[in-house]
């Protein structure tokens, strides 16, 4: 079994300690000791070696904007999932913007935390269905497609852009392994290939590229 470190960044200390406690069951999540600044998320990121970081927006009059733009400029291979009681497409564009991977609502179940943790520690992500389309429109908007997008697709196999194509039309792993007749963790392959290839972290970062350089949902490879 692979062990993933999870490092919790969030000030209130009840919320934390009681997401931690239960995180802790999990048999391949490894929780580190709760951060509950910046200075103490930095500490920690530097000494523990995190492979996913849980992160609240909010930490006192601290933002943990400034922890996901300090983490990464110092661990550019960890994955940051967003945890937070903020409601805001804006302020989900700019964490997305600025590496991070996932966005949950405190509301959401443990379950559902621990199931995107282990996504986000194998390149993949999540953004809650009913804002993804929204966020991937003002992503888009922000600027044309990369130069050399195109080319970096061109390196692409023909499977990993049907797999990319998939992507593109809102299938999660299960349902591309079921159209194109694949298991999903040979889906989940191609993806994590695919996100090599191109230089990303997340599977919404491919999707924005790949919008940006021409595809479009509905389309077929």
């Amino acid at each position: 079994m692979q062990h993933i470190r999870v490092l919790i960044v969030d000030d209130h200390a009840l919320f934390a300690e009681a997401l931690s406690a239960r995180l802790g069951r999990e048999p391949d999540l490894v929780i580190l000791p709760v951060a509950a600044d910046v200075r103490r998320a930095l500490a920690l990121a530097a000494t523990e070696r995190p492979d996913v970081i849980v992160l609240d927006l909010t930490l006192g009059a601290e933002s943990g904007l400034d922890v996901l733009d300090r983490v990464r400029e110092s661990r550019p291979d960890v994955r940051v999932v967003v945890l937070t009681a903020m409601d805001d497409v804006e302020v989900m564009v700019q964490a997305v913007r600025r590496g991070a991977v996932g966005w949950l609502s405190k509301t959401e179940s443990a379950d559902l935390v621990a199931q995107v943790i282990r996504s986000a520690a194998r390149r993949g992500g999540w953004i809650p269905p009913e804002a993804l389309g929204e966020v991937l429109r003002r992503l888009l908007a922000e600027e044309a497609a990369p130069e050399g997008g195109a080319q970096l697709l061109a390196e692409l196999t023909p499977r990993e852009r049907q797999v990319l194509q998939c992507m593109v039309d809102g299938l999660n792993r299960a349902e591309i392994a079921e159209r194109l007749g694949l298991s999903a963790n040979t889906v989940r392959t191609h993806t994590q290939n695919l996100l090599a290839k191109l230089d990303l972290h997340s599977a919404l970062e491919a999707i924005t590229l790949a919008m940006r350089a021409g595809m479009r949902p509905g389309a077929r490879e």
